[in-house]
């Protein structure tokens, strides 16, 4: 038996390799001391034999065997080319450990060759594993896991993720039991409905304490994920491509990266460490230098009724709010009047911009501002050039269901690329454009992975003609939000929701993996389109100031005192952006519900930010003290509210924040923490400390 262990931050993981069958995870929990008796962690491991058993306990190996007689689901499910099932028996053929561990694995009498990848960063804490299949003679692949690694017994629950158009990442709670725990999602996309990664918290873990285990599946098409725990009370966890994802054979599968995380300091230590990988590993920035700019995008303010003289007027109010960057959004091109038509003729519209777009980039450009444009290149209308010229390049029957009144174009077909590439490259290189909103409005009519490969193949040739250019992932808001498509972009569009109070808490529960710089959140109406709902200006404000801020509203609506309030906000993003972009997100335990809170923490600790909204109407009279987490226990900060304008006039008394600043160690900001003033339901303190 070969052992090889993985380290990573606060992590290790432990595989026991025989000399013939797979390997499998011995240990996925807290670093272990250096030179631990890897062979002692495999023997305290092993399950004893009982009746009703078999003679031999078939092993939970990196890919379950249904040739071992494993009694679960398996990691593998492959057929011949004329649909026989295959069984396969792996033999070790090949190691490699560099910077990365390679296991390899072959059936030469099949043909096939078994690789499991895994990779340990020290400085973010994350594992990144990988499986890959290769045959001699085409196959055809079900199903294939990312190697499977064991779930925590001390775990009572699990949390995955569910939701819907604008109101995206619904963690959803189910207790461990007999049996599978399954997701598929054929959607062909992320989706709103399945963000794919589980969390297993152990007994007891909060945000702020206990042990949690987590895995993200870096992909954007649809994903299946099983959480099993076997007869034996042995648990398992499997995440591969959605099924049918490949239907036609060939002889390379893999699995997409699988991002591993394992906290000792509750939900938080996951969220910190995914966040850093995303931020510092996986995102590639065109300018990583520049302060993250202050969006405004024209949307909701004159959706498809476009005008030179209107816009112009939009941006000029736009920019003296504080806003760094115009977008453009859908509606300018080639007829393009409601969401029916048009959708693939990316050329300008000639009725909407005699002079094209020209006159109001350069508007834009004298004002300070850089500017960018919305295109869904994926998406084509019945009612365009496009699919009049090429039916052959619209995925699936023309008969289907349209959504939003649109298909979805076959991004596996080379020539469409070459199209898509050769318009939206002659718009980028004719024009001084920096930024990209790049849109995804349906799912698609059926599950195909190579739809997924071919939008990063044209995100990457793209992304390599015109480098100084920037991407938003958006997909009706946040159905196309994973750290795969995040490799080809820089930005997400976390929902079509410009409701703050939604905001708070979509916002909050996708901290457990996103970090503030590429999260986007946008000042909406005084009138919420979405949700009907009206808040006040300093809300909406201060809930887009917790991530990459923008504006999306008419900014000509503003009363004078809403404007002022809403330029100081803005001016406080900017003077706290650069360090707030590589601040960790620390999500706070709250005694009152009503109170959804976070604090976001600098890389050296010297100073925090803590954003406490008041998402509804709390039982008891006074506020709840708020406790902090994650600070110096005998270090001393000053703690004081930035927004002390918001003060209501029904708080009479005399708390000591609102009058600060306040100075209190960090075991007294984390153990009794600290009183808020009195708020109404739908607004937010915001509570700055430094640490002296």
């Amino acid at each position: 038996m070969t052992h090889y262990r993985l380290d990573a931050g606060r992590q290790t993981i432990v595989l026991a390799a025989p000399a013939n069958g797979l390997p499998h995870c011995t240990y996925w929990g807290a670093r272990l001391p250096d030179g631990t008796d890897l062979s002692a962690i495999a023997a305290a491991a092993e399950i004893d034999l009982t009746g009703g058993m078999l003679d031999a306990n078939p092993l939970v190996t990196l890919c379950p065997q249904t040739a071992a007689a494993f009694p679960g689901q398996p990691g593998l499910e492959v057929r011949s080319k004329d649909g026989t099932p295959l069984r396969p028996v792996f033999a070790q053929t090949a190691t490699k450990r560099a910077e990365a561990l390679a296991l390899s694995y072959a059936d030469a009498a099949l043909g096939l060759t078994l690789t499991f990848k895994f990779s340990a960063d020290a400085e973010t804490g994350i594992i990144t594993a990988q499986t890959t299949l290769d045959a001699t003679q085409p196959v055809l692949c079900d199903w294939l896991s990312a190697p499977t690694l064991p779930g925590p017994q001390l775990a009572d629950e699990m949390i995955d993720f569910a939701g819907r158009w604008c109101d995206e990442f619904q963690p959803v709670r189910t207790p461990w039991a007999a049996g599978i725990r399954a997701r598929d999602n054929r959607t062909g996309r992320t989706g709103h409905e399945h963000f794919p990664a589980l969390i297993l918290p152990a007994r007891g873990c909060t945000n702020t304490g206990g042990e949690a285990h987590a895995l993200h599946y870096g992909w954007s098409g649809g994903h299946r994920m099983i959480a099993e725990e076997l007869p034996d009370g042995r648990r398992q966890i499997q995440f591969g491509h959605a099924s049918g994802s490949d239907p036609l054979p060939g002889t390379h599968f893999e699995s997409a990266p699988l991002y591993v995380a394992y906290s000792d300091t509750g939900l938080n230590g996951c969220a910190v460490s995914f966040q850093r990988h995303l931020r510092d590993r996986i995102i590639t920035w065109p300018q990583p230098n520049t302060p993250r700019p202050v969006h405004y995008n024209c949307w909701e303010a004159i959706y498809f009724d476009h005008s030179l003289s209107a816009l112009t007027a939009i941006a000029d109010r736009a920019v003296a709010l504080g806003a760094e960057r115009f977008v453009l959004d859908d509606g300018w091109f080639k007829a393009r009047n409601d969401d029916t038509t048009s959708l693939g003729d990316w050329t300008i519209d000639a009725a909407k911009w005699p002079d094209g777009l020209t006159p109001l980039i350069d508007h834009v450009h004298s004002l300070g501002m850089t500017f960018g444009l919305w295109f869904e290149p994926e998406m084509v209308n019945a009612d365009s050039d496009m699919a009049r010229n090429h039916p052959d390049w619209i995925l699936g029957p023309m008969d289907q269901p349209l959504g939003r009144g649109q298909y979805v174009l076959d991004m596996a077909n080379a020539d469409l690329r070459e199209n898509l590439f050769d318009q939206i490259s002659s718009i980028l290189a004719s024009h001084d454009i920096e930024y990209i909103k790049w849109d995804h409005n349906r799912v698609l009519p059926h599950n195909d992975a190579a739809q997924t490969r071919g939008t990063y193949a044209l995100l990457d040739r793209l992304r390599t003609a015109h480098p100084e250019v920037e991407i938003e992932s958006c997909a009706s808001g946040g159905g196309r939000i994973d750290f795969g498509i995040l490799k080809h972009t820089q930005r997400v569009w976390l929902s079509d929701s410009n409701d703050a109070l939604t905001r708070l808490r979509i916002q909050h529960d996708a901290a457990l993996f996103l970090p503030s710089c590429v999260t986007g959140s946008h000042v909406g109406p005084r009138h919420c389109h979405t949700t009907g709902r009206v808040h006040s200006i300093s809300f909406r404000a201060w809930v887009a100031a917790q991530r990459h801020m923008g504006f999306e509203m008419d900014p000509r609506e503003l009363t004078q005192e809403e404007a002022a309030t809403l330029t100081r906000v803005t001016a406080w993003y900017k003077a706290n952006r650069d360090w707030m972009r590589s601040a960790d997100i620390l999500r706070l335990e709250s005694a009152d519900p009503a109170i959804i809170a976070e604090q976001q923490q600098a890389a050296d600790g010297t100073r925090f930010v803590v954003f406490a909204g008041h998402a509804g109407t709390s039982t008891q009279i006074a506020p709840r003290p708020l406790r902090l987490t994650g600070l110096d226990p005998d270090a001393t900060y000053t703690v004081d509210i930035a927004n002390k304008d918001d003060l209501s006039t029904l708080s009479r008394g005399t708390p000591a924040l609102k009058s600060g600043p306040l100075t209190l160690t960090g075991r007294t900001l984390m153990s009794q923490g600290i009183a808020l003033p009195y708020a109404v339901p739908d607004s937010i303190w915001i509570i700055e400390g430094h640490r002296l």
